[in-house]
């Protein structure tokens, strides 16, 4: 454990000493600008990055010269030996590793792994419990239903965000959301069909946590005790679309007609919606309610002439001479 650690500390020296454009976006003498995924490594494993000074080959001078040293040394060693996997390669390099750490220093006494125990191992921390989880950043507008949408997923954001652009860092679990760099909501990923929700309670204005229960069981339930008809309009509107909060708006609206006009009319309009087509929408309901074609038994159609059809006709909407102007001599 000590020489992976030794090791691990090397090569996090080595690599954040250099000042790459990978790893800090803006170089300065006083503050630089690192990379948001390398500090976010080290914030998890509390390390410091400490970017050298452009053009100054001398702060990374000793540990260019010990990797360059390390690596040298153990290419020679190994340069005539054979390997057919790449763990033999990995296990022999290790090997190799722990040799040269226990090789006594040539000009005092002791070996890198003497001093590393005598002088830098009581100042490690302990590891995390948990490794580090490398994760993608985008932007998002909170939209005004108060979620955004990341992957065609809805996750919700507190509703005093509305409008406001906000930083979304994406795990592989996890999706988090940030504004000003101040967490203001977390989820669990979602996965599986698009369009799903996660929805926080406490994200939503208090006239809007009524509508909680309002999902697809609760609309299903609601039209059998209407009737056959509406149970049938309701699946048919679920079905009809691909993204399920769409049509549980759709459903809304239809309980609203049911209120505005009664259920009974509406089982009605939901009946003669059926006979113009077999897959009516929220439009055709309120065009029949609105119209009053719910409260007829028949199609009531002119009889005489040309104008004259049949009762029994399942065609929506026949119109005659009459309705577009012309008058019997």
């Amino acid at each position: 454990m000590i020489l992976s650690i030794f090791n691990y500390r090397l090569y996090i020296n080595h690599f954040f000493s250099l000042n790459l454009k990978t790893g800090v976006v803006k170089a300065s003498s006083t503050d630089p600008a690192i990379n948001r995924t390398y500090q976010e490594l080290a914030e998890h494993y509390h390390t410091a990055i400490m970017p050298a000074r452009v053009r100054k080959p001398k702060d990374k001078a000793h540990v260019e010269r010990t990797v360059g040293i390390i690596s040298t040394w153990i290419i020679a060693s190994l340069r005539n030996e054979t390997f057919f996997t790449l763990n033999e390669l990995n296990k022999a390099i290790k090997g190799k590793l722990a040799e040269f750490n226990q090789k006594d220093f040539q000009k005092k006494s002791g070996s890198m792994q003497t001093a590393f125990i005598e002088e830098e191992k009581f100042a490690l921390l302990p590891l995390p419990g948990s490794p580090y989880e490398l994760a993608t950043w985008k932007k998002a507008t909170v939209q005004y239903d108060y979620h955004i949408i990341v992957d065609k997923m809805y996750y919700s954001v507190p509703y005093e965000y509305i409008k406001y652009e906000v930083d979304v860092r994406i795990t592989r679990k996890i999706i988090e959301i940030f504004y000003k760099n101040f967490r203001i909501a977390s989820h669990m990923r979602l996965e599986g069909k698009d369009g799903q929700l996660s929805t926080i309670p406490e994200h939503m204005p208090i006239q809007h946590k009524q509508y909680l229960d309002f999902n697809r069981n609760y609309f299903m339930k609601w039209a059998e005790a209407v009737g056959p008809n509406s149970l049938a309009m309701v699946k048919a509107l679920l079905d009809s679309y691909k993204v399920e909060k769409q049509a549980l708006k759709s459903c809304m609206g239809l309980t609203k007609l049911a209120d505005q006009y009664s259920i009974e009319r509406l089982e009605s309009a939901c009946k003669r919606a059926f006979s113009y087509s077999p897959r009516p929408n929220l439009n055709s309901i309120k065009t029949i309610l609105k119209t009053g074609q719910d409260k007829l038994n028949t199609f009531a159609t002119r009889t005489t002439g040309v104008d004259k059809v049949d009762q029994d006709s399942t065609h929506g909407f026949v119109r005659g001479a009459a309705y577009y102007g012309r008058k019997d001599k």
